[in-house]
């Protein structure tokens, strides 16, 4: 007779060891995606490079919207990373990427990205509220604050309880919605999973392997930083180049 295995051992997903060193050969690998398929790649980067300008247009011009910008980034992002994932993925498995492929990847998967991007917007709300609440604790406005009285209480030195108080509640937020998101979207596209499961898998990986992924992070932030200068043209390769190599960190 066959023996039976239980439904929660079979579902079970089981997280590699990683190194400090992989963060590295991550982005190599993403490089290397990058270099065999640039007019894909141009595409993508820039679709990013498009969307900072119009953040950057907003909060120069409207302050008052960017937040609403902001939530609209997060409502296309996550579409183009998918893309990317999937000419990562048909080139692992030796197949032919395609740009068409690219663009429709998340027709079969709509549910749960729509489940995992109401996650991801619901925390940019909660995030900006503990934000606003600090703001408001610290200091006698008046009134709400705005976006440059905020940066205008950030980069004043005689500050410095705010500006901890207001950078942990930022890392606290930023590091939960990085750990959420880390293997998500990848893992949606490679197993069609719900949002949920996801999102646990991701936090799982977070937490066993907590060194690695602040280090993977702290890259990502870093590269993301040195490209918005100057006027955030170093999105056109910087956000491909993140896609993909945000691919292998997932498959690894």
């Amino acid at each position: 007779m066959q023996e039976l295995v239980p439904e929660e051992e079979h579902d079970r997903i089981d997280i590699n060891p990683i190194g400090f060193g992989d963060p590295i050969r991550w982005l190599w690998m993403g490089l290397r995606d990058m270099a065999s398929q640039p007019l894909i790649s141009l595409f993508y980067g820039f679709s990013f490079w498009l969307m900072a300008l119009i953040l950057l247009a907003v909060f120069k011009s409207n302050p008052e919207y960017t937040l609403s910008a902001v939530s609209g980034c997060l409502l296309v992002g996550p579409f183009l990373a998918m893309g990317l994932y999937d000419v990562s993925m048909h080139m692992a498995r030796g197949e032919p990427p395609s740009m068409g492929s690219s663009l429709t990847c998340w027709e079969s998967h709509l549910k749960s990205m729509s489940m995992l991007i109401m996650v991801m917007i619901v925390l940019e709300l909660l995030w900006g509220r503990a934000s606003l609440v600090v703001f408001a604790v610290f200091f006698n406005t008046g009134g709400m604050p705005t976006t440059a009285t905020v940066l205008e209480a950030v980069f004043n030195p005689q500050n410095w309880e705010f500006i901890v108080a207001y950078l942990c509640v930022g890392g606290f937020f930023a590091g939960l919605v990085f750990a959420s998101m880390m293997v998500s979207i990848p893992m949606i596209l490679d197993r069609d999973t719900d949002a949920i499961t996801a999102c646990i898998t991701s936090l799982r990986v977070f937490v066993e392997h907590t060194g690695v992924s602040l280090l993977w992070g702290s890259l990502i932030t870093a590269l993301v930083v040195l490209a918005m200068l100057p006027s955030a043209a170093g999105l056109l390769l910087v956000g491909p180049w993140l896609g993909f190599a945000s691919w292998h960190a997932y498959r690894a």
